[in-house]
């Protein structure tokens, strides 16, 4: 067993990389008209999904980590796995924004939230399986609906946006909105302490 500082400092610092490189990849205009900031919509509609999306695994991976009491080395490569898929992210913008969401793009950005929300969801299942399955931890998870709701809607939306971009994007959007309130089953549980266990 490990302490999970490291990796919990390690994980802030690419989340913070993650974001730093995707800002950086919208360029300021040449005119100084408002009518310059047009062609920039794409790209910047793009760019406030990921920082939403960012922010939401961050909030949660967060949470996640406060209810964790020690790490494995199989949990330091699940969670490694999950920042690879998660620092694609400002690739998968970008291309999707340049593009006016086209159906392709569309499709690679659904793909990368999929393979982030497995990740995730195999993330828990890893440190569940560290802490045992009465922990404060497994109560605090539970049986993670909406990690599930969410992987189902990008599954759908892949093959959707090859046709429809719009809607499979739509779909994206309803997942991030599904996410923004912070999940309080964690905060609960840990405040409940052992008693919530026992429910």
């Amino acid at each position: 067993m490990m302490s999970k500082g490291r990796m919990e400092a390690f994980s802030d610092g690419v989340f913070a990389v993650i974001i730093t490189i995707m800002v950086l990849e919208m360029k300021s205009p040449h005119g100084a008209e408002l009518a310059a900031l047009q062609p920039l919509v794409p790209v910047f509609s793009s760019y406030l999904l990921s920082f939403v999306y960012l922010g939401i695994y961050w909030n949660n991976h967060h949470h996640l980590l406060q209810a964790a009491q020690h790490v494995t080395g199989g949990v330091l490569w699940a969670n490694l796995h999950l920042l690879f898929w998660l620092s694609l992210i400002p690739f998968a913008t970008a291309w999707m924004g340049e593009n006016h969401f086209a159906p392709w793009p569309v499709a690679l950005y659904g793909a990368v939230l999929l393979l982030a929300a497995i990740d995730y969801y195999i993330l828990t299942k890893v440190l569940i399986q560290c802490h045992g399955a009465g922990s404060t931890l497994a109560a605090s998870i539970g049986n993670d609906r909406k990690g599930r709701i969410s992987i189902v809607v990008y599954a759908a939306a892949i093959p959707l946006s090859l046709g429809h971009p719009w809607i499979a994007c739509g779909g994206y959007v309803l997942v991030a909105i599904m996410w923004l309130l912070p999940d309080p089953r964690i905060e609960k549980t840990l405040k409940q302490g052992p008693q919530a266990i026992a429910h």
